[in-house]
């Protein structure tokens, strides 16, 4: 059994299990898309986050699913933002030594917050009213885990992840009408 010391951990096994699993993330060439250099995070849609998380990078170059990190999806009726352990768990070995130097940047503060044991205070991007029910489970199981795209948008896309939908009451209510789901009031207000 391995000992943790604020260093190296279990995650290292993950990381090349999700090389293996998806060889664009181990920079073989084979995806399509490119994630430009970003210079200027100013000028980016959403709000800013404490690392600067490229979802273009990780969803869309490297082709990642969307449910290896957010893998509650499926079974919770919150999506969860992605434990420190799951970041740190690649970029234990992925540390961006031919990576850009703001990557770099972005990357050694993933492993300061997994060895100090203090996750990032991340931003909220999408929120609904405390009294708005939305059991991402639910949607997941009917409209299939490539179904993200249809409330977020393409972050495959998005260097920097931000709000496409309104998501308000006549949104969701168009979204049930189009599918023929069911549009009784306790379905999202419980």
């Amino acid at each position: 059994m391995t000992k943790r010391s604020g260093g190296v951990g279990t995650g290292g096994g993950v990381a090349i299990a999700l090389l293996i699993a998806f060889p664009a993330a181990a920079q073989t060439g084979q995806s399509a898309y490119k994630a430009p250099v970003i210079s200027d995070t100013g000028r980016l849609k959403g709000p800013r986050q404490p690392i600067f998380f490229r979802h273009d990078v990780h969803a869309g170059q490297d082709q990642i699913p969307c449910l290896y990190c957010h893998s509650t999806v499926t079974i919770s009726s919150e999506p969860g933002i992605p434990a420190v352990q799951t970041c740190f768990g690649c970029h234990q070995i992925i540390g961006g030594s031919n990576a850009e130097p703001t990557n770099q940047a972005e990357i050694k503060k993933v492993r300061e917050a997994w060895i100090n044991k203090r996750p990032p205070v991340w931003t909220r991007v999408h929120a609904l009213p405390g009294f708005v029910r939305f059991p991402h489970q639910r949607h997941i199981k009917i409209l299939g885990t490539e179904s993200c795209i249809t409330c977020h948008g393409d972050v495959r896309s998005m260097p920097q992840v931000y709000q496409v939908a309104t998501l308000k009451m006549g949104w969701c209510v168009n979204c049930h009408v189009q599918r023929n789901v069911s549009r009784d009031c306790t379905v999202c207000h419980y």
